[in-house]
């Protein structure tokens, strides 16, 4: 039986959670971006993909909130769609990440010896090759695209994930009521699953919210280098790219998708916070 009651599911949670203003703040923000990725499949105030350059370099008007691109295309509507993107390739990277980060960081501290070195000096060398990086190696080989970014994104997370959960059951080997499990005859994967896991996964929830955060960014990144969303997809960051060389016509057209990258990196590494405040049982008792 696990030592303590996850956070989650002690008395007063969401009492608590309703107070912690970082909490509050990335859950809106964090519920802001997934409402404009659901709206955008049932509506958006114009057809994203539709051109009209008799009113191209708009500035807000009444017809096209945040104005037009250079393409006569509208802005609000390409960053509702762009917000797909970003959840996409969030979702999916950080989704690699955590399931093999902590398969691979669950046999370490399970196993021990030789199988937690040679894993550990693994993640070490996955370190030294960032997204970006990965991304360019990939996309000189098979071509860009968001599939590619998607890959490099996620082999970059799992070293992360790696270390988070060897270093989390780690510390949950060393229990006593692990110890009498083993006394009791229990295997290593049968604690592992039993015990261990559900101890860190507070810890996994709060690095996946943080790593979702890092996910975009690099995302953004790669799009805006031409290796991540391809036309005509929209993407947050293919349109900062596209926005650099109109800066000094209309300038609202890097202020809004940059705008749009910053809130949701925000949203997101709040939510983390308040996350990692809320779901260690040591800080819930405090508060």
């Amino acid at each position: 039986m696990s030592a303590v009651l996850p956070a989650a599911q002690a008395p007063g949670f969401w009492s608590r959670a309703l107070r912690h203003r970082s909490f509050v703040i990335g859950a809106v923000l964090t519920a802001l971006l997934l409402a404009a990725a659901l709206l955008s499949y049932l509506w958006t105030p114009w057809a994203p993909l539709e051109m009209d350059m008799a009113n191209k370099l708009q500035g807000p008007t009444a017809s096209h909130w945040l104005g037009t691109d250079a393409f006569g295309r509208d802005v609000a509507s390409l960053l509702l769609v762009g917000a797909r993107a970003s959840i996409l390739v969030g979702v999916i990277a950080v989704g690699i990440g955590l399931v093999a980060g902590t398969a691979l960081g669950l046999l370490a501290a399970a196993r021990r010896g030789w199988v937690e070195e040679a894993i550990m000096r693994l993640a070490d060398f996955s370190l030294a090759f960032p997204a970006i990086l990965s991304a360019i190696m990939l996309t000189a080989v098979f071509g860009p695209g968001i599939v590619n970014a998607i890959v490099a994104i996620g082999i970059y997370n799992i070293p992360m994930f790696a270390r988070i959960a060897r270093g989390s059951a780690k510390a949950v080997w060393a229990r006593e009521y692990v110890t009498a499990a083993r006394a009791c005859g229990k295997g290593a994967w049968a604690i592992t699953f039993q015990h261990v896991l559900p101890n860190i996964s507070a810890a996994l929830i709060v690095q996946s919210t943080i790593r979702f955060a890092i996910a975009i960014l690099a995302e953004a990144a790669l799009s805006y280098l031409g290796l991540g969303t391809q036309p005509p997809q929209p993407s947050w960051g293919r349109m900062l790219s596209e926005a650099q060389t109109l800066m000094f016509q209309q300038p609202l057209l890097a202020v809004f998708p940059g705008l749009a990258i910053a809130l949701a990196v925000l949203g997101l590494n709040m939510l983390g916070d308040g996350l990692r405040d809320l779901l260690d049982p040591r800080l819930a008792r405090a508060r």
